[in-house]
């Protein structure tokens, strides 16, 4: 039996951790009642292990229990964010602002709401990935009523100056949102020291279980009915969500964020030691190799790189051997199936098509990441030795084209 490759794909999703499936089983079998029936014991006993798994994910963002909505995911966490205000501030504007870098379940549903005659500002990042300031202060009017903006991209791992962004909007009485499916655990992140009313989270990315997410609500935006629900029937969790809960995975989402809670800030330090070890292994090894997005200002567990004079398919097809990575390309390395979040950040087609996105996590190890490490170096070797392009540029020759 073939050896699996290395998991480097953390972003994308996370195994479920032992701890939070033992916390969870139960639930399937010999404790499956309904939150909403607590007539009986087996309700009661449903609902408690809902309110007290309610209680650890609301403790990892500094919120109150009552301010937490669970979700199918943060998929529909920012769908119900995004078009609930929209729709539920409606008569004061019609005016979105957001990010041009932002997940397309941010990106899709403004783009549905432009359809339906709402005006949408998607602001510009510099070579870094980051949003400045002063560009939130230069769109903002007064019929704007929404502003979202992402904690850490997926794609590149940048972190954005939420506090500085989301307090120039607070200021006006903008509605403001984060996607913050990204990074919750290993960055530091309060509701409460944030000018946030709104925020979306996500089981699957902290080693809990999927299709289980939540949204924060800011008590003063509930009292105002914002969001309004995108659905109706049964008047489930203060009616903004209706639908009989995922006991089982409402649990996990709480032990998993127990565990980042408690775990997140050492095992942070311990990735970013072993994510620059890694960059600079391959930025020494390798000549024309780039950084996507600033390193600083970044993902403890992400690095996006890409790579001059190969191939972008054929790079991703051998590394993929060893290891599981994903690129910022889609499908094909055809201009149209570009990363986005590369193209706003300025990154030529040609460097694009060639990038890597390594999502260290929770189980990746030093020599695991020598190994990839040595399987890239091969694979980028291999390619440019094939490359007239390569072979033009080190010689120092002009391709006649």
């Amino acid at each position: 039996m073939s050896r699996m490759p290395i998991y480097l794909d953390h972003h994308a999703t996370t195994p479920v951790d032992p701890r939070v499936l033992e916390a969870m089983l139960p639930y399937f079998t010999e404790r499956f009642g309904n939150a909403a029936s607590p007539v009986h014991a087996q309700g009661r006993e449903a609902r408690h292990a809902v309110d007290a798994a309610r209680a650890r994910v609301a403790s990892l963002i500094g919120a109150a229990p009552d301010e937490l909505v669970f979700t199918s995911g943060a998929t529909e966490s920012n769908n119900l964010a995004i078009l609930g205000t929209a729709s539920a501030l409606e008569s004061k504007g019609k005016h979105l602002v957001s990010v041009c870098t932002e997940h397309r379940a941010v990106l899709e549903p403004l783009e549905a709401l432009e359809r339906r005659g709402w005006r949408v500002t998607l602001l510009p990042v510099g070579s870094d990935g980051l949003v400045a300031p002063e560009r939130v202060a230069e769109v903002l009017t007064e019929e704007t009523t929404l502003l979202s903006v992402m904690l850490a991209n997926n794609e590149i791992g940048v972190v954005q100056h939420l506090a500085a962004i989301g307090a120039l909007a607070a200021e006006r009485g903008v509605v403001v949102h984060c996607d913050a499916a990204q990074g919750l655990g290993y960055l530091p992140f309060s509701v409460s020291e944030r000018p946030l009313d709104l925020v979306s989270l996500s089981a699957h990315k902290m080693y809990g279980p999927k299709g289980v997410g939540a949204l924060y609500v800011r008590r003063s935006r509930q009292r105002q009915g914002v969001p309004a629900p995108l659905f109706h029937g049964g008047g489930h969790q203060q009616g903004l969500r209706p639908g009989t809960l995922d006991v089982a995975g409402i649990v996990g989402f709480g032990a998993a964020a127990d565990l980042m809670k408690t775990e997140g800030g050492e095992e942070a330090a311990r990735l970013r030691v072993l994510r620059d070890r890694l960059a600079r292994r391959l930025l020494d090894a390798l000549d024309e190799v780039r950084v996507n997005g600033s390193m600083s200002e970044r993902h403890p567990g992400n690095l996006n790189l890409s790579f001059g004079y190969v191939d972008g398919a054929a790079l991703l097809l051998r590394v993929c051997e060893t290891a599981a990575v994903s690129s910022g390309a889609a499908c094909s390395s055809a201009e149209p199936g570009l990363s986005h979040v590369l193209r706003a950040l300025g990154v030529e087609p040609d460097w694009a098509s060639t990038s890597l996105r390594f999502g260290l996590g929770r189980g990746t190890t030093e020599a695991e990441l020598s190994r990839v490490a040595d399987a890239v170096i091969d694979a980028v070797t291999e390619l440019r030795a094939a490359s007239p392009l390569y072979a033009a540029k080190r010689e120092g020759r002009e391709i006649d084209w």
